[in-house]
């Protein structure tokens, strides 16, 4: 197999990785945001013991749902995905500090959307050339 032909592989298949992992991503987000939205008791009972009240789970049902899709979007890919590391951070700190449950969810999510974010950097950068 020449050079450039396994170049071409590595390349293809880098692509896919990442759109699956794109793919995994929103389609989580999507799921836990529309469960926000649609007032799952499980839902409703981790807001209220975060203690912000239910307009933040209208709120973060809303950053998720806007994430996940920005994240789909070619040229939005990197927003998106910091959009949705910002909420993993703020899962965790909950989690960590009110809910006393697993953390290592949101770390992982946090750090699979910070690979992403850093491969798509350049969308970040407010001047092109």
């Amino acid at each position: 197999m020449p050079v450039t032909t396994a170049h071409l592989s590595t390349a293809r298949l880098k692509t896919i990785g990442f759109w699956l992992l794109k793919l995994l991503l929103a389609a989580l987000f999507i799921f836990t945001g529309g469960a926000k939205l649609a007032g799952l008791p499980a839902t409703v009972d981790v807001f209220e013991r975060v203690g912000f009240g239910q307009w933040f789970r209208y709120f973060a049902a809303f950053l998720e749902l806007g994430g996940a899709g920005l994240l789909l979007w070619p040229s939005t890919t990197a927003f998106g995905g910091l959009l949705l590391m910002i909420v993993s951070v703020g899962a965790f700190f909950a989690q960590l500090v009110v809910l006393h449950e697993d953390i290592i969810h949101t770390i992982v999510m946090a750090l699979i959307l910070g690979a992403i974010v850093w491969t798509h950097r350049d969308q970040l950068c407010m001047s092109r050339p």
